[in-house]
């Protein structure tokens, strides 16, 4: 199973208060905006924070990675791309942002979280089942759309 087939986009403008004096994004909201990319793609997944509490799991971040090739100005669009990396002994994610009116990319990222039970604040080494089924029920969905648009697509060549 390909856990990179499961993606979430998302669009937002550079607002004022993201950056400094000189009008270009403060290094750390980069951090924020993976985060708002971040609960889009679990919102997807059909497991975002509330569901994670509800299943009586956190997900506390463990390691983020971030590299900055382009700056974000206010009043561009950013367009953030989450993208599931591991799914099975701790969440993985990449990220993209890009300009999206250029289309330049301008910071790319990872991010990584562990489980923890909640109930006995003990760090889980493996992700939760229900987490584990539903990563892998979208992923056949999206293998099974692809197959489906391949298959119409040539019985519309031929």
């Amino acid at each position: 199973m390909n856990p990179r087939i499961i993606t979430a986009e998302i669009k937002f403008p550079v607002e004022f208060y993201d950056v400094d004096s000189m009008r270009i994004v403060w290094h750390g909201n980069y951090i924020k905006y993976f985060e708002k990319a971040r609960c889009a793609l679990l919102n997807k997944i059909g497991y975002g924070y509330l569901e994670m509490s509800a299943s009586g799991y956190a997900f506390p971040v463990t390691d983020v990675r971030v590299k900055y090739t382009r700056s974000l100005l206010f009043g561009d669009t950013a367009r953030v791309k989450a993208i599931l990396d591991e799914y099975e002994n701790r969440i993985k994610i990449k990220y993209e942002i890009y300009n999206d009116k250029t289309g330049v990319l301008t910071t790319k990222g990872e991010s990584c979280q562990m489980a923890v039970k909640m109930a006995t604040n003990e760090t889980r080494f493996i992700c939760p089942e229900e987490f584990i089924r539903k990563v892998e029920s979208l992923a056949s969905e999206i293998e099974a759309d692809a197959v489906s648009d391949q298959t119409s697509l040539q019985g519309d060549t031929l």
